[in-house]
């Protein structure tokens, strides 16, 4: 049946659907509004499961705060094409409004949240239908505190973070969603970093205290017996130094045993207490480098960010934040 461009115009407000895509869809339903809507989302569905191994590595990421609570969301695509698309960002953003608006926890309850004629799921999906991307939705993160602020890094919805103080301070509040899209701070102080991390980072120290004291040794051995070390370092740098007439295949063999032997050696007598103490200073720097308060700020390089909260207000404390990237990192 023929369909008015009225009708055409009036689905395509409703669904967001492209015109050739509403008046198919209508000609389908003969007329139908409901069952074009239905033939329109099927359609967005069919392109959902047909493209689920895809990778959605785009989108728009988007964050707001409201009075004590603040929320973040991404809506990921596959091309900064349809990421950049006004009604992909407005659907991002609608979207977020109604997390925020029901307070959403956790992001199973903002795709179950009622949106126009389904749910925030299905206007995702029925979005995938439209554009014929990958399309889901990621990063759902609130944070509830007295007073709670946002940052999206330049404005281009791709890097975003929350924080939460225990009083209101819009300048300390900014700075500070500043420095965690800057420097991504793992935790706050060293309080919120959990043993199992700083454990891990322990052990990861004092093996590589203990490489290092080890390659120290090797290569005091080998330019001991005229060898640099430098050209025997690895299996590939033997073969084209020699190529290169550097070194011959002596050297190479002598290398070799030195290597071997010294390493056993030095392996079998290093000094743990050593080991342990070199190991503590470097698990010090990591918690610099990763606990907000103990890092340098992005303004004032010569102070921390605890020295600057400290300045602006003595009672001013950071309670909580998050951030969200689109970009690996």
């Amino acid at each position: 049946m023929a369909v008015s461009m009225a009708d055409i115009t009036k689905l395509r407000k409703l669904s967001g659907a492209g015109m050739m895509d509403c008046k198919k869809a209508l000609e389908e339903a003969e007329g139908d509004f409901d069952k074009a809507m239905e033939i329109i989302r099927k359609k967005g569905q069919a392109v959902a499961a047909k493209r689920s191994d895809r990778e959605a590595s785009e989108g728009c990421v988007l964050a707001k705060a409201e009075g004590g609570f603040a929320a973040m969301i991404a809506l990921k695509c596959e091309t900064d094409f349809v990421a950049n698309n006004a009604d992909f960002v407005k659907l991002t953003q609608d979207i977020l409004d109604l997390a925020i608006a029901n307070k959403c926890q956790t992001l199973d309850e903002v795709k179950a949240l009622p949106m126009g004629n389904g749910t925030v799921q299905d206007a995702v999906t029925d979005r995938s239908g439209i554009t014929g991307e990958k399309m889901e939705l990621d990063g759902y993160m609130t944070i509830e505190a007295e007073y709670t602020t946002v940052y999206n890094h330049q404005g281009k919805n791709q890097l975003c973070t929350l924080v939460g103080l225990n009083k209101a301070h819009e300048a300390a509040g900014k700075r500070i969603a500043m420095q965690v899209a800057a420097m991504s701070p793992i935790a706050v102080d060293e309080d919120g970093v959990s043993e199992e991390i700083k454990n891990q980072e322990i052990a990861v120290a004092v093996e590589k205290t203990k490489a290092e004291m080890v390659k120290k040794a090797v290569d005091a051995a080998l330019s001991k017996a005229g060898i640099n070390p430098a050209h025997v370092d690895s299996e590939d740098h033997m073969e084209s130094n020699m190529t290169k007439g550097w070194i011959t295949a002596e050297d190479v063999a002598k290398a070799k045993e030195i290597i071997a032997t010294v390493t056993a050696e030095k392996s079998a007598n290093l000094p743990e207490p050593m080991i342990q103490n070199i190991a503590k200073g470097r698990l010090g720097k990591f918690l610099k480098e990763v606990c907000l308060l103990n890092q340098e700020d992005i303004m004032e390089a010569k102070k921390t960010v605890r020295d600057v909260l400290k300045e602006t207000d003595a009672d001013l404390k950071v309670v909580a934040f998050k951030r969200f990237t689109l970009r690996a990192e």
